[in-house]
């Protein structure tokens, strides 16, 4: 990892420190003088509040600029904002719904057509303006609002914990999504983009930020437009990597996301950013391999984009560090089987993204063209994937059982289904589930496999695929490795997919990615194949291949590849 990149998941997580004091405290603060609630049954009241009357930004030497989080939330009360957002297929386009809930009363109000074009939230919902001590506007921006961001109550008698999950996903291949702030709460309503950074020197300022226009209007928002005085410090790094802790202190923020679940991450092998050079290392927009401190990362902010940020002991994704989930204290025992009529997991696959020509890194044959991709496989239920692996002393594999329950989630059967291995490389060391997916590179006519690959997986529910389909989790547990898949002694693990969630794997690492060097230029498929024996019991197997159609150019040692959009989909 470079010192550049440190120095980025150090800034990112003093951001994120600041975003659970300033929610509670600032948020307390404002609730006291709170309007009472609105009126019309199920429809929530909005305010856009400051919770601090100034901030102070840091711009470290040598960085192009300042990241924008001034503190500001939208209180939410009378009733709980909410929306279901869905699309019917990759064809379709995102249709977003406000939920009104009034007692036992459930109404829907559909959003303009056009107006939610993703899952990752309101666009252009707040605007900000910047002017410097003369007066002078030098920065003016719009910001995506999610309602799923750092949140926190605003006074005692607001439901103690949210329902609703803890970020909004911006996997490409997402289906499904809820977006929710509770009644009494207020959601961080700053979209902090680490990408684009503004460019204020050292200096006093004055942001006044507002909700557009077309929102307020939509949901009755009052046109408050409250007002922070800034102030960018600069702070030089002499101290290099060692200065890192003093970055923490004296930082305002509040990241525009949660710890967070589903959504979530990718592995590496289960992937800073991309580097799509040839010649350059390979990680994906993820980061798969690169460990991250453990706690709220850039993860969050960039959902399904930021992966599994390192999967060894200690490296999370960025979202809160979940208990181990405990397997059974030994062995199934009795007659092996499934009752008939209990509910199953749906594995399906997602088409590959994430495609990108590397060399010979990471003990890849120095000189060779291979092609990297990630996958991800998904449960959509409507029941969890949960799976047992029990280890006999010395034995070098864990004898794995998928377990069934009844919908008061009794365990009512198993069957043996495979084996655990321990992975001891580097950026892995966990336990995996053996043919849990595969992949294969097909001709351009789907007939010939070219080339082929398997994966042992560590279970994780990185990505929220789906959140609206029957019985979804919008809460697992465990969303990082470091938890779920066990230490190099242990005698037993569970690993589980739940119900809407997913599991992607960066597959740039030897074995994983195709060797593409001699392959002849023209088109070829991607396949990703959940479950490929069929040991494991599901509600249906003929939805658990997906296809990603590439076209390989080039010449042998700089080779290229193109990847045509999937439908509506335009995420090579």
């Amino acid at each position: 990892m470079t010192s550049q990149q440190h120095r980025n998941r150090v800034r990112r997580s003093a951001l994120a420190a600041g975003t659970a004091l300033t929610v509670v405290v600032g948020g307390a603060a404002v609730a006291s003088g709170a309007d009472p609630a609105s009126t019309t049954p199920g429809k929530p009241k909005l305010k856009l509040i400051a919770a601090s009357k100034s901030v102070t930004l840091d711009r470290w030497e040598g960085e192009p600029g300042v990241y924008l989080d001034l503190g500001t939330y939208v209180t939410v009360d009378g009733a709980p904002l909410e929306f279901k957002v869905k699309r019917k297929s990759y064809k379709d386009p995102v249709v977003a719904q406000q939920i009104l809930r009034h007692g036992n009363t459930v109404r829907t109000k559909t959003l303009p057509a056009g107006l939610v074009k993703d899952f990752s939230g309101l666009p252009g919902f707040l605007e900000v303006s910047i002017k410097n001590a003369a007066g002078q506007e030098v920065s003016k921006s719009k910001g995506t609002f999610c309602p799923n961001n750092a949140s926190g109550r605003l006074r005692p008698d607001a439901p103690a914990t949210s329902r609703y999950p803890e970020s909004c996903p911006t996997n490409p291949w997402t289906l499904g999504s809820v977006w929710g702030v509770e009644k009494g709460w207020a959601s961080n309503s700053s979209t902090v983009d680490y990408d684009k950074p503004v460019d204020l020197p050292a200096g006093e300022y004055t942001a006044k930020v507002s909700v557009a226009k077309k929102y307020r209007d939509l949901f009755g928002i009052p046109d408050d437009r409250p007002t922070v005085k800034v102030t960018v410090r600069e702070i030089s790094d002499d101290g290099g990597e060692g200065a890192a802790a003093p970055r923490s202190a004296g930082r305002h923020g509040g990241h525009a996301g949660h710890g967070a679940p589903a959504g979530q991450g990718a592995h590496a092998g289960h992937g800073a950013a991309a580097q799509d050079t040839h010649g350059a290392h390979h990680y994906g927009p993820r980061g798969a391999d690169a460990p991250t401190p453990p706690q709220l990362s850039h993860a969050l902010a960039d959902r399904g984009r930021a992966s599994h940020l390192g999967d060894g002991p200690g490296h999370t994704d960025g979202s809160r560090v979940a208990p181990a989930l405990k397997p059974h204290t030994k062995r199934p025992s009795g007659r092996a089987g499934v009752p008939a009529g209990v509910p199953k997991p749906d594995l399906r696959s997602l088409p590959a993204w994430d495609i990108a020509i590397t060399d010979g890194e990471d003990g890849d044959v120095p000189g060779k063209d291979y092609l990297a991709f990630s996958a991800n496989v998904w449960n959509a239920g409507p029941a969890p994937l949960v799976v047992d692996g029990f280890r006999s002393p010395g034995a070098d594999l864990m004898d794995a059982y998928q377990y069934f329950y009844d919908a008061n989630g009794k365990q009512v059967g198993y069957t043996p289904t495979g084996t655990m291995e321990w992975d001891p490389r580097v950026g892995h060391e966990h336990w995996h589930f053996t043919d849990f997916a595969s992949y294969r590179l097909l001709s351009a006519d789907q007939t010939k496999e070219v080339r082929s690959g398997k994966e042992a997986f560590c279970l994780a529910n990185t990505d929220a695929v789906d959140y609206t389909v029957k019985n979804a989790n919008w809460h697992p547990y465990n969303t990082d490795l470091s938890t779920a898949c066990g230490q190099q002694n242990s005698l037993s693990v569970r690993e589980v997919l739940d119900v809407g969630s997913g599991d992607t794997y960066t597959q740039y690492r030897p074995g994983q990615s195709f060797d593409v060097t001699d392959l002849p230029n023209g088109t070829y498929y991607i396949q990703v194949i959940a479950n490929p024996e069929k040991r494991l019991k599901e509600t249906d197997l003929k939805n658990n291949v997906a296809l990603r159609k590439v076209v390989l150019g080039g010449e042998p040692g700089a080779r290229t590849v193109k990847v045509p959009p999937h439908h509506l989909i335009d995420a090579p």
